[in-house]
């Protein structure tokens, strides 16, 4: 099959960005009035203890490039292949698109609430994100790829969700973003020989952000456990699922990526989910079972459909169509299976937090 042609431009970026897929990173808006009932008083203590620590703002300096990216880009990145350099370009553009998401959203929430906690916290994590974003869109540049994010913010469209369905989406999304740039960093400290790029590098340090901000939604959750009990644990199990997934399926559709830092994607995503698995046990009460061969058959049969799908698009007309709507069928009934697997209880005690690992 022949590789599609590069991005090459910074309009292709864009519109790469402004793409809505099952797999693309999305725009969200919520209901502000319910955010502003949320009570925080449950957990007080903790909650201002969280807040002086973005107060506090250790990551102020940190998402600076220093005089040797340049250099660094100029004499490691011109030896990938174009295929590695297509996978990467979109590697950031979807990063990027996700953090911008993250910046969006809250502060969209930040001017629309009045309860003072959670505007507190929204300003700090619209200010994270928009530093992460911004530190991405300056590596694109280097190529001329760089995105208009106020344009991007105008132009792409926004997907409501209400607000239980926002901490459910947005911890996990935090907690396996923390566990993702924690496994590559680690992976490229051991083998520097393999740092194709320097914005690795900053992984760590994405990491305090990653962590803290999922550390602030599950806060949230714990001072409203209603959330977690009854019916809305169909939904925590949902959203595990849906998140696990996007990535299992995302990943494999970049294999030279990670190829390039001397990983397996199977191996790295099983690694990442039992991080994400470990970490998430401190605050909903089951788990996805990772290593039941059901489960995962039915994600690599969700890539499989995955790849199906995309070979209908690219063959276009009405055969490609109707493939397309056959294979849409197929990964939804695969979905359902998974959806239907017994999940593990999580017995870890109440008082047991786990730490990052950095």
């Amino acid at each position: 099959m022949q590789a599609a042609p590069t991005i090459a431009s910074a309009e292709e970026a864009s519109s790469k960005a402004r793409e809505s897929t099952l797999l693309s990173p999305r725009f969200y808006t919520t209901d502000f009035k319910a955010m502003d009932r949320l009570d925080m008083s449950p957990v007080r203590k903790e909650w201002d203890a969280m807040m002086a620590e973005y107060e506090g703002d250790n990551n102020h300096d940190h998402f600076q490039r220093t005089p040797e990216f340049a250099q660094e880009v100029a004499e490691r990145f011109s030896q990938v292949s174009p295929e590695m350099r297509k996978e990467f370009m979109e590697f950031l553009i979807s990063s990027l698109t996700s953090e911008f998401s993250g910046c969006i959203l809250y502060n969209e929430i930040f001017k629309n609430v009045e309860n003072p906690d959670i505007k507190q916290l929204m300003r700090y994590m619209a200010r994270d994100e928009s530093r992460h974003a911004s530190f991405i869109n300056q590596s694109l540049k280097d190529f001329g790829l760089g995105i208009d994010l106020g344009s991007l913010k105008r132009t792409k469209a926004y997907t409501y969700f209400k607000p239980k369905y926002i901490f459910y989406a947005t911890y996990l999304s935090e907690k396996i973003g923390y566990a993702r740039y924690i496994t590559i960093f680690r992976q490229l400290e051991k083998h520097p020989e393999k740092r194709f790029h320097p914005i690795f590098k900053w992984f760590e340090r994405w990491c305090n952000d990653e962590f803290r901000h999922g550390e602030s939604f599950a806060i949230i959750m714990r001072a409203n456990p209603h959330l977690l009990r009854g019916g809305n644990l169909l939904w925590v199990r949902f959203f595990l699922l849906a998140v696990y997934a996007t990535m299992y399926v995302r990943d494999h559709t970049r294999p030279m990526l990670h190829h390039e830092m001397g990983l397996d994607s199977t191996t790295y995503d099983y690694t990442v989910f039992r991080i994400t698995n470990e970490i998430t046990r401190q605050v909903f009460p089951i788990m996805l079972d990772i290593d039941a061969p059901a489960f995962r058959a039915g994600m690599s049969r969700l890539f499989h459909i995955q790849t199906q799908m995309d070979a209908a698009k690219a063959r276009g007309g009405l055969l490609g169509t109707v493939q397309r709507g056959w294979w849409a069928v197929a990964g939804l009934a695969c979905f359902v299976r998974l959806y239907t697997l017994p999940v593990l209880r999580n017995e870890l005690p109440d008082d047991v937090r786990v730490a990052p690992a950095w």
